[in-house]
């Protein structure tokens, strides 16, 4: 079942991505997918979604054990986290979130359109309550790592998306604690620019690039045993 969802996860994911990378060819009038987001496309399904947690497993249990945070038994980790990704999806529908399942993980995309104003790591203020809803869901939910990824689009310097892109994910990791959720649960991570899911070379393109995600992942028993 595991790997199950692993697969549809997967898939449903690259298909999505995909149809974003997609743009039209002013001669033919067609269809395409952008070749300067195949990279991204891999770099998505490679890197946050099938990777491990920041700062990797093994050296945040101590943090888990210190705040006192339990961990998921083996055969109720799916269960767990099928509760809470219909909570999730409860919580942000017709927010503009993406809430996608990955095996036992689940990733919340949020645009930045929706985030954060232009060149701005400060969460705007219709978007709080959603942030909260989330912040309560999470709370609910204690036995889950929390990763916290920020990304830009291609406009300006590789170092300056890169500041940005660790402010905007540190923004929104701040807005969870004050908000109930465990700082020991959580990491915060910037990829600038590296990590497209669409064409920067359209408007529409950037504004899906500009994002902020959130992996959750299960605290499990072997986890707190390493």
């Amino acid at each position: 079942m595991r790997i199950s969802h692993r697969i549809m996860g997967a898939a449903g994911l690259a298909a999505m991505l995909a149809t974003a990378a997609c743009t039209t060819d002013p001669n033919t009038g067609q269809r395409q997918i952008s070749k300067a987001a195949i990279g991204g496309i891999g770099g998505a399904l490679g890197g946050y979604l099938l990777g491990d947690l920041v700062g990797g497993r093994r050296d945040r249990t101590e943090k888990i054990l210190g705040a006192g945070i339990g961990a998921v038994a083996g055969a109720g980790i799916g269960a767990y986290m099928d509760a809470q990704e219909r909570k999730l999806r409860e919580e942000t529908a017709g927010s503009g979130v993406d809430v996608i399942r990955d095996g036992d993980n689940l990733v919340l995309r949020m645009p930045s359109g929706i985030t954060f104003t232009t060149d701005s790591a400060a969460v705007q203020p219709q978007f709080r309550p959603t942030l909260s809803d989330v912040a309560s869901v999470l709370s609910q939910y204690p036995k889950t790592y929390i990763d916290v990824y920020g990304h830009t689009d291609s406009d300006g310097s590789d170092a300056y998306n890169q500041t940005l892109s660790e402010r905007r994910a540190q923004s929104v990791a701040d807005y969870l604690t004050t908000n109930g959720v465990q700082s020991a649960r959580i990491a915060t991570r910037g990829f600038g620019e590296t990590q497209p899911i669409a064409s920067n070379e359209t408007a529409e393109g950037k504004a899906s690039n500009r994002r902020v995600e959130i992996k959750i992942a299960p605290v499990t028993e072997n986890d707190l045993r390493t």
